[in-house]
């Protein structure tokens, strides 16, 4: 009899799938890593997924284009922010850079020059839609092994942060 025939199982495919690497925090284990871009108040604009080994910095230009256009009351939809606030993990001239070419003013702390504490300013509304993230069950360990079910759950849970957040805001 042949494998995979009637009666007989597959063999499973490899572990994880792709977008996934040895998260370094975590014995090497493979896991992802969520890129989001929010705007002042905390909704996400952007969501990417990556591989926990892949660096922060270079999935700064995939994040920033992933931002949909936004509908004003007057005038052209805006495509990008006026300026993005980002932790040190970003402060390469390649970052910068990629940037400026957008039209989007840096606001990226210095490495070894500013501390971290002006940036707390700005971070903890990363922080919190990070913990709204964390409160889907789904997507807080990663069960699928095709990257774009996994990307699809996490546009899901952005949809569903910016609908609470609407509702709860909204003007009577």
């Amino acid at each position: 009899m042949e494998p995979g025939g009637a009666g007989q199982r597959q063999r499973p495919g490899k572990k994880g799938g792709p977008d996934t690497g040895p998260n370094p925090t975590d014995r090497g284990k493979p896991g992802s890593k969520r890129h989001i871009v929010i705007d002042a108040n905390g909704i996400p604009l952007a969501v990417t997924i990556s591989a926990a080994n892949v660096h922060d910095s270079q999935k700064l230009e995939a994040t920033v284009d992933a931002i949909p256009a936004i509908r004003q009351c007057a005038g052209r939809p805006r495509r990008r922010p006026a300026k993005l606030h980002a932790d040190k993990g970003y402060d390469y001239p390649r970052c910068r850079r990629a940037l400026r070419k957008r039209a989007i003013i840096p606001r990226i702390a210095r490495r070894g020059i500013e501390t971290s504490e002006r940036l707390g300013r700005h971070r903890w509304k990363v922080e919190r839609t990070l913990a709204w993230f964390a409160r889907f069950r789904r997507i807080v360990v990663r069960y699928e092994r095709r990257s774009d079910i996994f990307a699809a759950f996490h546009q899901l849970a952005a949809a569903l942060i910016t609908f609470r957040f609407v509702q709860r805001y909204r003007c009577c």
